[in-house]
């Protein structure tokens, strides 16, 4: 069988992740060789915007879809969470093979959880959803926009220049730093980015081969949970630019999909079931409901 070459981000996390899709599939296909070649983003290179003016546009997922277009690679290994919902044609998702914890987590430089923070804390978060939720929180705090890797920002809450930082527990867990967490926020106290903790395996749409080696490690029913919340930001994307947060959950055959809105920084939340095959259909509902609840323009 000839290599296939498998396109990640060269960040710590990224090559984590890259390395836990490349050993289900040597399970699954034990004479599969495999290479990993390591892609610069834009994302990588601009490291002192906020991630905010990046979100939705492939800052992270870009040049490695590119380099798949242009067959450099043949397969591509993402945080499923940074792909835009807008899908190149070319190319297909043909494995979903699973999911971290989808929470996010706060990490402070004494271990202290978020009540117990001083007031007027200075926190690190780029992300207008999780500020939205941690102003409805702690409003008392000060946030500061935080870039980096993993690694960067936990010595930047070591230096003393945050108090505390806002981490996807799944990152830290993959890393090894689980143990850092000085709390991790349940779904009614902060709903994660939609797909957070999952991973998305893409190749060309007309590489059948290729696509018969990665469903032998995609896991159908995450696929579906994972659609839900994605249709769901897809909706939100179509008629407005808010932050936003979804977390799908199934029970045999039903989906409980939860979705949140922050226009202004004001939430607006709710939650709406059905079967789960009707994942998108769900959230692309959930999210009509609530940019009506937040008087917000539909498209």
């Amino acid at each position: 069988m000839s290599i296939l070459r498998i396109g990640t981000r060269a960040s710590r996390l990224a090559l984590n992740q890259t390395e836990l899709v490349i050993n289900r599939l040597k399970r699954a296909w034990p004479n599969l060789t495999l290479e990993t070649i390591e892609i610069t983003t834009a994302g990588d290179i601009d490291r002192t915007s906020p991630l905010s003016s990046g979100e939705g546009i492939g800052w992270f997922t870009s040049a490695i879809q590119e380099a798949l277009t242009a067959r450099r690679i043949d397969i591509a290994v993402h945080s499923y969470k940074d792909l835009p919902t807008k899908r190149p044609h070319d190319l297909v998702i043909a494995a979903v093979p699973e999911r971290e914890d989808p929470r996010d987590s706060i990490v402070s430089r004494d271990g202290s959880l978020l009540a117990d923070l001083p007031q007027g804390a200075v926190v690190g978060t780029s992300s207008p959803r999780r500020s939205a939720q941690l102003t409805a929180l702690r409003p008392d705090l000060e946030l500061r926009s935080i870039r980096g890797n993993v690694d960067t920002r936990l010595e930047k809450i070591e230096s003393g220049e945050y108090d505390a930082a806002l981490f996807a527990i799944a990152g830290l867990n993959r890393l090894g730093f689980g143990e850092r967490a000085s709390q991790v926020f349940g779904f009614e106290e902060m709903l994660p980015a939609p797909a957070q903790g999952a991973l998305a395996v893409e190749c060309r749409r007309d590489d059948k081969d290729t696509q018969r080696l990665l469903a032998a490690v995609d896991d159908p029913e995450l696929r579906k949970i994972v659609s839900a919340e994605r249709s769901f930001l897809a909706a939100l994307e179509a008629g407005c630019s808010f932050p936003a947060g979804a977390y799908a959950e199934s029970f045999g055959t039903t989906l409980k999909l939860h979705g949140l809105v922050a226009p202004q920084g004001v939430i607006v939340r709710s939650k709406m079931g059905g079967p789960i095959d009707a994942g998108p259909g769900l959230g692309r509902a959930l999210a009509l409901e609530l940019l009506e609840s937040a008087g917000q323009p539909q498209t």
